[in-house]
């Protein structure tokens, strides 16, 4: 990988990590249109360090926090039913499904679902999942009202992240609109959802940096660096966004997507598997 690809990638990283339309899909897709091939599972679970980190900033004081309330809660009672202790019971119980899914599915994760015919249509029909959701979800819940069980719902939803093209963000708010919350609430919890998952999937996969086993040093570090800076902005925009506007334009801009995608694939002109199916010399 090159120093050129790394920083288009780290932007689209940092663009793309946070609006509901998939960064792990626009990772591949770009790649493919530009005839770089897949960056790989490793590259985008590394990157997506660097907007973690971004979240670990935006929301500081609320991760702080939560951190010292919880760890606090384990050996003073008083703090047992404090709500940012209790938030991070949550946040680790939201976490047990991805952990448990992306162990037992990482060899498709790092191969079967890359499949641009699946990313296609998982933009498709979760974009139209989270219209629906966001039409039909009464918007009444605050994260105050977050139960275990609706922790574990909010899991299970940003557990399908793992196939790209469904969005983490926007699979877990689609989750949370279902299940009554806010648009801004569902996000925040989704934001402070990923965290642990995407640092747990990040560092576990800086083993295949490098030494000949996937992208180099270098241009990794460049990209999550730029995924940083690029994913602070989209963040603070997102929430401001959000909170008077709805999730239209994102399900328009999947569905146009996930179709231009599938055309390109049944026509021969992408390669579901890898970059362009036709070379610059037309063989």
């Amino acid at each position: 990988m090159g120093w050129f690809e790394a920083l288009v990638l780290g932007l689209v990283q940092g663009l793309t990590e946070f609006l509901p339309i998939s960064s792990s899909a626009h990772l591949r897709i770009v790649a493919a249109f530009a005839g770089w091939g897949d960056p790989g599972a490793a590259f985008t679970a590394v990157t997506q360090i660097g907007t973690e980190t971004a979240v670990l900033l935006y929301f500081s004081k609320k991760i702080g926090r939560v951190l010292r309330n919880w760890f606090l809660s384990l050996y003073r009672p008083q703090y047992r039913g404090d709500p940012d202790a209790r938030m991070g019971w949550l946040i680790i119980v939201g976490s047990l499904p991805i952990v448990v899914l992306g162990l037992a599915f990482q060899d498709q994760i790092e191969h079967t679902f890359r499949d641009l015919r699946l990313t296609a249509t998982t933009l498709i029909v979760f974009g139209l999942l989270l219209l629906v959701a966001d039409r039909i979800g009464r918007k009444e819940r605050d994260l105050d009202h977050l139960t275990v069980p609706h922790g574990l719902a909010f899991g299970v939803a940003q557990a399908f992240a793992l196939i790209p093209g469904v969005s983490r963000s926007g699979g877990t708010i689609t989750g949370g609109l279902l299940l009554g919350y806010k648009r801004a609430d569902a996000a925040e919890y989704s934001f402070l959802l990923a965290v642990p998952a995407v640092l747990g999937s990040g560092f576990y996969k800086l083993l295949d940096i490098g030494e000949g086993r996937g992208p180099s040093w270098g241009p990794t570090i460049l990209a999550t660096v730029v995924a940083f800076g690029v994913g602070y902005a989209v963040i603070a925009w997102l929430m401001s966004y959000i909170k008077k506007n709805s999730f239209l334009p994102f399900v328009i801009y999947r569905f146009v997507l996930g179709v231009l995608l599938l055309i390109l694939v049944f026509t021969g002109v992408l390669d579901p598997h890898a970059g362009p199916a036709v070379s610059a010399g037309g063989q």
